[in-house]
């Protein structure tokens, strides 16, 4: 298994588990009331930077249990990189067309956080697969 994809696969995990331990925190703070009353914004924002901080913490842990792993990313690496990240930017779009609509339909500003923060983690979530993927059967060059 290569480095690259190594931090794919950490990438994939850390976006999963990371979400789900946002909806976890969530959906015990509901307590009978609506789901827009829930306060959601301090949760979002350590959540988010917890994630980037996990990911950078478990890709320095491979290096380190690796040290002697090449880090050095071939044409390969890079055309597989660019794949999984235009095919994950997908759902970036959607998410910010689906926020500017949210906007100007007037949703509570819950719903549009959420939904942003969704497509963000599907962005993840569908451009790490698309790497594993790929990292898993050939990928032709052009």
């Amino acid at each position: 298994m290569t480095h690259e994809e190594k931090r794919a696969w950490i990438r994939l995990v850390v976006a999963v588990l990371g979400y789900c331990a946002y909806v976890a925190v969530i959906a015990n703070r509901i307590d009978g009331r609506a789901l827009v009353g829930v306060p959601y914004a301090g949760v979002l924002l350590w959540t988010v930077g917890g994630a980037i901080v996990a990911a950078i913490v478990a890709e320095i842990g491979v290096a380190i249990v690796q040290p002697g792993a090449s880090r050095v990313k071939d044409e390969r690496d890079r055309e597989i990189g660019r794949l999984g990240d235009y095919v994950g930017q997908s759902f970036v779009i959607i998410g910010a067309v689906a926020a500017m609509l949210m906007a100007m339909a007037g949703w509570d500003r819950f719903w549009i956080a959420n939904v942003i923060y969704l497509c963000f983690v599907l962005s993840a979530i569908l451009g790490g697969i698309t790497k594993v993927i790929v990292y898993r059967r050939s990928f032709p060059l052009l």
